[in-house]
């Protein structure tokens, strides 16, 4: 995989500190604005790359890319991604994958007619403490009852209380609560159960945007609760409630580092803690994918991230958070 990264925030300093670690991809050309060109000089220099930009027609015009990682927020995703399919270049996008579920269609779309990769960077997707549950969910019985609970105090809210919103919390932007930690909840929760039947969200609104709030996802046969927040702090957990025990993860559903698997006759199993990078397991998986030419994964993948996409849409929408994407009538 000869890799292009469209970005230099935080995200990408994440990357590209255990990158080295997975073999088979080449880091070519990283490209930002001209205002981060210091730090795009840097990143070269550290990590390796052989070129930079500051206008992602370069990157988009480099032959010897053949995959864009896009770093952006939010709001950004969707054109970086068309820009980059329609220039035949398989595309790794952040998560939230799109403002909205219109959106994302749109660049399956793209995707498939012109047999590209498009993936989502979803941590918890490619966990193997996630597979781990997938495949013991069936011994915990009927589902009864799904908690996550993922509250993470920003260093940015103070900022935004006092006028100085950044893009997350900007609502221009595509961000807020729901998009930045509710939607590793709802990835969790659609990754094992699938689309639910119904779904309501409850949030705090703040300057038009949703700085914590609650979901409600119906199932058929159970109910499944998703907190998140970026306006206060407790400890995040995740539970899944069965008639014959239960499954419980001590931390945010974007890493599951444990889960215990208890039953009720008093017994339980523990899995260990996970030593490699949260991101490791998903851009190996990338790489996998990649080098076998298994677009039939991929495009799994791909439905799953849409259904989440389509999940996040109705329950903003629902609740009055409106971004301008969602105002575009046709794409």
């Amino acid at each position: 995989m000869k890799l292009g990264i469209v970005g230099s925030g935080m995200i990408v300093g994440e990357f590209l500190s255990f990158i080295h670690e997975i073999k088979d991809i080449q880091l070519i050309h990283i490209s930002g604005t001209q205002r981060s060109e210091e730090k795009l000089k840097q990143i070269v220099e550290q990590y390796g790359f052989e070129r930079y930009s500051t206008n992602y027609e370069q990157l988009l015009n480099d032959r010897h890319v053949d995959t864009i990682y896009i770093a952006l927020p939010n709001h950004l995703h969707f054109e970086f991604a068309k820009r980059a399919l329609q220039h035949h270049k398989h595309v790794i996008i952040e998560k939230p994958m799109t403002s909205t579920y219109q959106e994302a269609l749109f660049l399956q779309k793209i995707a498939m007619e012109n047999h590209l990769f498009l993936w989502e960077a979803i941590t918890n997707q490619y966990l193997p403490h996630y597979q781990y549950i997938k495949d013991h969910l069936h011994e915990i019985g009927n589902i009864k009852i799904v908690q996550c609970h993922f509250c993470q105090y920003s260093s940015r809210y103070q900022k935004f209380l006092e006028g100085d919103i950044l893009p997350v919390f900007d609502y221009t932007k595509s961000g807020g609560a729901l998009m930045d930690i509710n939607i590793y909840n709802i990835h969790f929760v659609v990754g094992l159960f699938g689309e639910p039947q119904d779904i309501h969200y409850y949030p705090c609104i703040e300057h038009h945007i949703d700085t914590s709030g609650v979901l409600v996802l119906q199932y058929p046969h159970f109910q499944c609760v998703c907190i998140g927040a970026k306006d206060c702090q407790s400890p995040s957990f995740n539970t899944i409630q069965g008639e014959k025990g239960y499954f419980y993860v001590d931390t945010p559903s974007s890493f599951i580092k444990t889960v215990e698997w208890v039953n009720h006759d008093g017994t339980s199993i523990q899995t260990d803690h996970q030593h490699q990078h949260v991101m490791y397991a998903e851009m190996q998986a990338f790489v996998d994918m990649y080098q076998n030419q298994d677009y039939q994964r991929c495009y799994e993948m791909l439905k799953h991230s849409l259904t989440v996409c389509k999940v996040q849409t109705i329950a903003r929408r629902k609740a009055g958070i409106l971004f301008p994407a969602d105002q575009v009538s046709s794409l």
